[in-house]
């Protein structure tokens, strides 16, 4: 079996290549996996590529399958899906989701893989980290039935959130961004869409990820007295400001985080992170999830297509890395 690989590593903040990888020999606990899809999220890992993670946040921010150290040079992803060539023999063969980097095959033990479901193609198996994160946001923010929700940022992450709410009985989910093309995605999901300043009030929850500043004062602004805004988006290095004057205490605002490195409060008790990964990918048998993978190229192009990501040119949601057949 072959035992060479291919990494995509970040050189220096803004600069990436791809290095050639020898693999360990997998021991009876481990499998080796080859790599079919990876997906780039283009929000934490845009801004891991411009070598924008804070300081302070460097250890919280450590992906598990991480090489190499903030700002760079770093091997970092997690969004991988594959086939298991060797090991477990109950696994060999079976397609599998993994969170790890971008690389053509790799060895990990086997409780780090979760099997696909044959009700999901692996094309959009790539998602599912995106979905996890959306699922414990729903655990933390627990809309009820009826319910009226905004989700401001119509990006990967804003955009999985609405289109699990849109499964919810009664309740009504606007998507919001500024960018109009996000209309097409948001009718494919299945919810209402606006612009920032066409946006209904009085919501009920409003779950906050569009990163800007902007949004998150528009969030405060779309809620209903005693209402809640959910904070999903990651700011890196940057300062915001939040307008904590004028309606906001008169009218009982909550501005609540939730983060995915935790499963919720609301569901420790009975839900490991395992479950929460395996949730997630059942509830990527829905095709219109295909609505969030926006772009395709090949492993081989990394180094030329993640600074056209980080910069905007490629204006992507979920980007999916395809590799050729490495055996």
């Amino acid at each position: 079996m072959n035992r060479s690989a291919r990494a995509f590593w970040l050189r220096q903040p803004g600069e990436g290549e791809i290095r050639d990888v020898d693999l360990p020999e997998p021991t009876e606990s481990d499998v080796l996996v080859r790599t079919l899809f990876s997906g780039v999220s283009r929000g934490t890992e845009t801004l891991v590529f411009r070598g924008g993670v804070p300081e302070s946040q460097r250890a919280a921010m450590r992906a598990p399958f991480q090489e190499g150290e903030f700002p760079a040079p770093v091997k970092y992803g997690y969004l991988s899906v594959g086939v298991v060539e060797e090991g477990v023999e109950e696994l060999v063969g079976r397609t599998v989701f993994c969170l790890y980097p971008h690389q053509t095959r790799y060895v990990v033990p086997a409780a780090a893989v979760t099997v696909v479901p044959d009700t999901v193609p692996a094309e959009r198996a790539v998602l599912a980290g995106t979905v996890e994160t959306a699922v414990n946001a729903l655990w933390d923010a627990a809309p009820l039935v009826g319910d009226r929700i905004a989700v401001v940022g119509g990006g990967m992450v804003g955009c999985s959130v609405a289109a699990l709410l849109a499964r919810f009985p009664g309740v009504r989910v606007q998507l919001v961004d500024a960018d109009p093309a996000r209309a097409k995605v948001a009718q494919a999901l299945g919810v209402d869409f606006a612009l920032p300043a066409d946006a209904l009030g009085e919501r009920d929850l409003v779950v906050h990820a569009s990163a800007t500043e902007q949004g998150l004062a528009r969030s405060l602004e779309l809620l209903r007295s005693e209402g809640t805004v959910l904070e999903l988006s990651w700011y890196g290095d940057r300062r915001v400001s939040l307008p904590l004057g004028e309606v906001f205490h008169s009218r009982r605002l909550v501005v609540r985080s939730s983060q995915v490195g935790t499963v919720s409060p609301a569901r420790r008790d009975s839900r490991s992170y395992a479950d929460r990964l395996a949730l997630a990918l059942d509830l990527l048998a829905a095709p219109a999830l295909d609505a969030l993978v926006t772009g395709e190229s090949a492993f081989e192009e990394l180094p030329d297509v993640m600074p056209r990501l980080a910069s905007g040119e490629i204006p992507a949601l979920c980007h999916r890395v395809r590799y050729a057949d490495t055996a």
